[in-house]
């Protein structure tokens, strides 16, 4: 059985991660309705080509010009994915590396220390401490459902959000094929967030919705 949320925990929030192809202009729009529906923390722009390699810098650099604006006229940070090099280049609020990216102090170098670093830990405790232990602004485990978005190189447990939450003070973001049907569980036993892509932007009703939807599950857990 999940754990509750501790009494004085903040606030489960919305980690939104953007679709990984999508055409920048027409996408301005969605994204601004969007995060004009209900609380979002943080924009990660994740853009990938459909071989599941990196985009071009050209349309990284596009989507940063045209999708930043959007979200700080929201108060919502903007992270990078992958690349903590161009995160740096463009200004970008923070980066999120993999295990497979670079190692968290050169990461930290380039971007230097007021900027968010957010670390892929899978369902490793172990990478997650280190990842805290190193400086890490938050650590990512997943992947707990299902999901399209991307191949995930590993399953987590509920479980791992409970102990992360009772032991360690470093918040933890939650991933992998969520949506606001299956959220619940995950932000009772304790992910400081939520990272939502397809749950956002497929959702039946829009993305709009969803962003409402996953709120509405925040505050319905929080006030237990």
């Amino acid at each position: 059985m999940a754990a509750k949320k501790p009494q004085g925990r903040a606030r489960t929030r919305l980690y939104l991660i953007t679709p990984p192809q999508l055409h920048v202009t027409e996408f301005v729009p969605l994204l601004d309705e969007a995060l004009a529906a209900g609380d979002v923390a943080c924009l990660q722009l994740r853009l990938k080509n459909t071989d599941n390699q990196a985009a071009d810098e050209a349309l990284i650099a596009e989507a940063i010009a045209q999708l930043m604006p959007v979200a700080h006229r929201h108060n919502v940070a903007f992270i990078l994915n992958d690349n903590p090099e161009l995160a740096a280049k463009y200004d970008c609020d923070g980066a999120h590396i993999g295990q497979d990216d670079m190692a968290y102090e050169a990461a930290r170098a380039i971007m230097g220390d007021d900027k968010i670093i957010g670390v892929t830990c899978h369902d490793s405790k172990h990478l997650a401490m280190e990842a805290g232990e190193a400086g890490a602004d938050y650590v990512a485990f997943g992947a707990f459902y299902d999901t399209q978005t991307k191949q995930a190189k590993s399953n987590a447990d509920v479980d791992i959000l409970s102990f992360w939450q009772e032991f360690v003070e470093l918040p933890c973001v939650a991933i992998g094929g969520i949506t606001p049907d299956n959220a619940a569980p995950l932000v009772a036993a304790g992910a400081d967030f939520i990272a939502a892509s397809g749950g956002v932007w497929q959702h039946g009703d829009g993305a709009a919705q969803a962003v409402r939807a996953f709120n509405e599950i925040f505050d319905a857990t929080h006030e237990k």
